[in-house]
């Protein structure tokens, strides 16, 4: 009597060389491979894609500092007796009297130079007598 016998095996499936991948990854980590070979090649490119693109999709929250410049002109010089001549434009000041006057040029060198002391002020006029600027000299307390 013939007989038909039916196998259920499977062809063995190719193995997959896990000490070639592994040695693979090593080497991109260690850096092994030399100048001008394919892997090489690839471990450069991706760098330059991660220096290059990474900005776009990570975001670093390393933006500039936003100052805003002072609302009157101010402008610093340095004096012979180690103080400072500080210039601020007439129309800053508003006071009338001489503690007005140099309680208001306090508040406008205070927040650029912190705590000083005015030692002298002297009020530049122009030709109608209108201050034009004053002229600050402070030392550091």
């Amino acid at each position: 009597m013939n007989r038909a016998e039916i196998t259920t095996a499977v062809p063995a499936a190719p193995a997959v060389p896990v000490n070639k991948i592994w040695r693979i990854i090593r080497g991109y980590i260690l850096w092994s491979y030399e100048r001008g070979t394919i892997q090489y090649d690839v471990m450069v490119t991706l760098i330059l894609l991660f220096v290059l693109f990474s900005p776009v999709w990570i975001n670093f929250h390393d933006k500039p500092i936003e100052r805003t410049p002072h609302p009157t002109g101010v402008s610093v010089q340095p004096d012979a007796g180690g103080g400072f001549v500080y210039q601020i434009d007439g129309t800053a000041v508003t006071g009338k009297s001489d503690d007005g006057v140099r309680s208001e040029l306090l508040r406008i060198i205070e927040p650029i130079s912190g705590e000083v002391t005015i030692n002298r002020v002297e009020a530049v006029r122009d030709h109608s007598g209108r201050v034009v600027l004053y002229k600050v000299w402070v030392s550091r307390e």
